[in-house]
């Protein structure tokens, strides 16, 4: 795949709903890519100097491209943890198969355990969390998101 078609595929993410806001009510919610966009933001802004930066930005880029695929897969839809791992891992192999620096940072945030991968699953959560005030602040009932958050927007402030 080119790098042209990867992104053409990948911009698809625009128009790929975040499934548990959809589940919550919320008529015209946030895409994965936006989702992406404000982790992303989140990196930019907290990333502290003991950590890289460009590593972090580009994890959260990537983070969840596979979904342009697979789409936005929850606890909620009946696919096991490990179904929807090998679900995305196949659609990366496909994705990246021409991009293996991008695929070994995407395995690498998917594996937790470096200093950016652990710091992006506080962002991914923190960005729900934020996304979260916004919605309640519009009278949506986003509790549950809220607590699932509660720890991650605690730490970044």
């Amino acid at each position: 795949m080119t790098d042209r078609e990867l992104a053409l595929e990948a911009m698809r993410l625009k128009a790929v709903d975040r499934a548990g806001w959809k589940r919550a009510g919320i008529p015209h919610p946030e895409s994965v890519a936006a989702h992406s966009w404000g982790v992303a933001l989140l990196a930019l802004l907290r990333c502290p100097p003991d950590v890289d930066r460009h590593k972090l930005l580009a994890m959260a880029i990537l983070h969840d491209l596979a979904e342009v695929r697979v789409g936005d897969l929850t606890p909620y839809d009946g696919v096991s943890k490990e179904d929807k791992h090998e679900r995305e891992r196949v659609a990366m192999d496909d994705l990246l198969a021409d991009r293996p620096d991008l695929r070994a940072l995407w395995d690498e945030a998917e594996a937790g355990v470096t200093p950016e991968a652990r710091l992006l699953r506080e962002l991914d959560r923190a960005d729900m969390g934020a996304q979260a005030l916004l919605y309640g602040d519009a009278g949506f009932d986003v509790a549950e998101f809220l607590a699932s958050a509660g720890t991650a927007m605690a730490r970044l402030g």
